[in-house]
């Protein structure tokens, strides 16, 4: 039986190799394809390994690929950048297993929080449950102090609270980036049994989630601007950042901040007078 993180680069492979243009490659589109995307065969003669090997990759044996096997691999399959660090993490290569996250909430993390004023803050775990929050974030969205603590996790909220739902500009196009950047964060450690459970959850309550994880796509994060539509302030247009405290390295800080030449600092400070 093959572990989840070889499971799970097996099946990625696969979803990455069907999605390739043979055009694109340099083969030929015609013949007799069963399926799209490239022939495994194929995708063993560009990255330089043997078909049999690359077989045996695609389904989940343990064989140790190399990091120069899977840099070839991402290249024959164009990997985006993401993608790319998913498949070397799950080979083995590169990045640590995530650092624990404390018991409760740092007293020291909770201040800088608070700190934050009228600036939404909130402070999640490797598996994205939300420990922490500050006043603004509170006003900013309501249910986070009244959901119960067992659901109160960022992935099952975007997918099962219609207040997030709501409140999400384009909720289809954002919890469709939660989703691709939760499982390149969790893909190696599929496994865990937090996160085992919280896709079993999701598998069963959300349709939406159940395709999107299907697909195995992940991206990374990237600071950018995220449009809000709040009941009380209307659209607010916010940056999005997310930060490490370097002495609690199991800890994410994600912080909203009023986007350039916008009415959101204004918005914010009403919604937190």
């Amino acid at each position: 039986m093959p572990s989840p993180a070889r499971r799970e680069l097996a099946e990625f492979l696969v979803s990455r190799r069907r999605q390739v243009d043979p055009r694109e490659s340099g083969l030929p589109a015609g013949g007799a394809r069963r399926t799209p995307g490239l022939r495994r065969e194929e995708v063993a003669l560009l990255s330089g390994v043997s078909h049999t090997w690359y077989t045996w990759l695609e389904q989940g044996r343990d064989i140790r690929p190399s990091r120069q096997v899977i840099d070839a691999l991402a290249r024959t399959l164009r990997m985006s950048p993401a993608e790319h660090e998913y498949v070397r993490r799950l080979a083995g290569h590169g990045g640590s297993v995530p650092a624990s996250a404390p018991e409760g909430m740092p007293a020291h993390v909770q201040r800088l929080v608070d700190a934050l004023g009228s600036s939404p803050a909130y402070v999640i775990t490797s598996s994205w449950s939300i420990l922490g929050w500050n006043r603004a974030y509170e006003r900013f969205y309501p249910g986070v102090a009244t959901v119960p603590p067992a659901d109160r996790n960022l992935l099952w909220l975007v997918f099962t609270d219609p207040g997030v739902r709501t409140l999400l500009g384009d909720w289809t196009t954002d919890s469709r980036r939660f989703l691709t950047q939760f499982r390149a964060e969790v893909g190696p450690r599929l496994a865990d049994r937090e996160v085992v459970d919280l896709v079993a959850r999701l598998e069963a309550a959300s349709p939406h989630f159940r395709s999107g994880w299907a697909s195995h796509d992940v991206d990374r994060f990237s600071s950018g601007e995220r449009r809000f539509e709040h009941p009380e302030v209307g659209t607010l247009l916010l940056e999005h950042h997310q930060l490490t405290p370097a002495d609690a390295p199991g800890l994410q800080l994600v912080v909203y901040t009023a986007a350039e030449d916008s009415d959101a600092a204004a918005k914010l400070s009403r919604l937190t007078a």
